[in-house]
């Protein structure tokens, strides 16, 4: 193959054709940037959704475990480590919630509440 692209070589170059080959190469559309952001926002909206159910949750554990220390409730899931702890879970649904908060401010961006 290399040996008849080679002679196909020399026969273009002892023909005389000067003129360079114009190759065009097409590249894929660009996605317009507002295109983009929007899809940048669904996706923080869709984040933001399911943050708010673990901030819950993790909420939920944080009072369950507060009410295993009063001897209100059944003992606490995880009885050792760092989860034991229900700062650890009130803290961590503080965070999430915070999370949530910022993806939805961002997801809705130049809108106005109405």
């Amino acid at each position: 193959m290399a040996l008849a692209n080679s002679r196909s070589l020399e026969q273009f170059v002892k023909s005389g054709i000067t003129s360079p080959m114009l190759v065009r190469i097409r590249l894929g559309r660009q996605i317009p940037v507002a295109t983009k952001r929007a899809f940048h926002r669904r996706t923080a909206q869709a984040a933001a959704l399911v943050l708010r159910p673990a901030a819950l949750m993790a909420c939920v554990l944080g009072l369950w475990r507060i009410a295993s220390d009063y001897n209100w409730a059944g003992g606490f899931a995880i009885p050792s480590g760092l989860f034991s702890h229900w700062q650890v879970w009130l803290g961590g649904a503080a965070l999430l919630h915070l999370c949530a908060s910022a993806l939805n401010r961002y997801a809705k961006g130049d809108r106005t509440a109405s």
